[in-house]
């Protein structure tokens, strides 16, 4: 066990965390970043291509520069960024720790045992995201290891029969680039219609290749099961096998509750939208802080880097003056 009692531990180095970390370190306290993989590891299971949707400044934490060769940041120039950034402010980082439960002590304080040690600290700040729990179909053969929820790259499916199920950005983007790598793409969606959500500059380009059959459309369908070797979809009432050496099985991911349970953070059952004080990120437990994309639960559209890199600042603020307060009444 770590014997100090630290002011903070924060549970995640996704960029949220890190901008918390930062704000620690600002701030004087003492505090640890615990991390069940490597440092933004979200990112780091990206797809190996994948560009930012937005422009490198609205990434920044920390005040560092972030340089792009182009007007958007690639996924590898983030990744060298956020190194970048934990080695300027040398922040304590423990990765490939994973955090297996957080108690609430009758001290008043929070107890975190890892896979390697127990933590004590005043306050605790998940910084989870999201990206880690993928939405499941529910549906026999889906753990079987040629199905994946997450896309890396086209080269090694060149000349195979790829299905996407799927009917969002990750899905779409997927499909897009399997067919240029010379995939024979199929793309299986429950709704009728691609996602609302699609990127504007993306959507002409899929509504293209599912219209000349480039990339075979099977909307307003769903997936009933996953063989070695086809995809058996349910599609306007008919039954239907496609063809599947490769799945991407592509339909979002959530936060855990797993930490709000423990800790008894009150959330909606259903959206996994957290109880908060939007002023502070403070939840309905003393001392239990959010930050990043967990605050929106499964409603993944809402925080991004872009906004969520700034609730450190904020929730650090009002958890050094707690413990300025505590030390002055001591």
């Amino acid at each position: 066990m770590s014997h100090e009692l630290l002011d903070a531990v924060i549970v995640g180095a996704g960029p949220s965390g890190l901008a918390a970390a930062i704000e620690a370190k600002r701030y004087g306290l003492r505090y640890v970043v615990l991390e069940k993989g490597g440092i933004t590891n979200s990112i780091l299971h990206f797809p190996t291509q994948m560009i930012f949707f937005t422009t490198p400044e609205l990434l920044e934490i920390g005040g560092i520069p972030l340089v792009s060769e182009r007007e958007k940041p690639t996924r590898n120039e983030a990744l060298k960024y956020y190194r970048k950034v934990v080695g300027a402010f040398q922040l304590d980082i423990h990765q490939y720790e994973e955090v297996f439960s957080i108690e609430h002590t009758g001290a008043g304080t929070f107890r975190a045992q890892t896979s390697k040690a127990v933590y004590e600290a005043r306050n605790i700040i998940l910084a989870i995201g999201y990206y880690d729990n993928p939405n499941y179909i529910g549906v026999p053969g889906e753990a079987l290891p040629h199905v994946s929820h997450y896309y890396t790259e086209a080269h090694p499916f060149y000349d195979r029969d790829v299905v996407v199920i799927g009917g969002k950005n990750s899905a779409v983007e997927a499909a897009l680039d399997l067919f240029r790598g010379g995939a024979r793409v199929s793309l299986v969606h429950r709704g009728a219609e691609l996602g609302q959500t699609v990127k504007y500059w993306i959507r002409p380009d899929i509504e293209n290749r599912l219209k000349k059959r480039e990339i075979t459309p099977y909307l307003n369908s769903r997936v009933l099961e996953i063989t070695a070797d086809c995809v058996t979809i349910a599609h306007n009432g008919d039954r239907r096998e496609i063809p599947a050496q490769h799945v991407f099985a592509l339909t979002g991911y959530h936060p855990t509750s797993k930490f709000f349970d423990q800790l008894g953070v009150r959330h909606d059952s259903d959206t996994l939208r957290p109880e908060y004080n939007p002023q502070t990120f403070e939840t309905n437990v003393k001392g239990a802080y959010l930050a990043g994309s967990v605050v929106a639960g499964r409603i993944n559209g809402e925080i991004f880097i872009e906004n969520g890199r700034f609730h450190g600042e904020v929730l650090m603020k009002a958890i050094a003056g707690v413990v300025r307060s505590a030390k002055t009444s001591n």
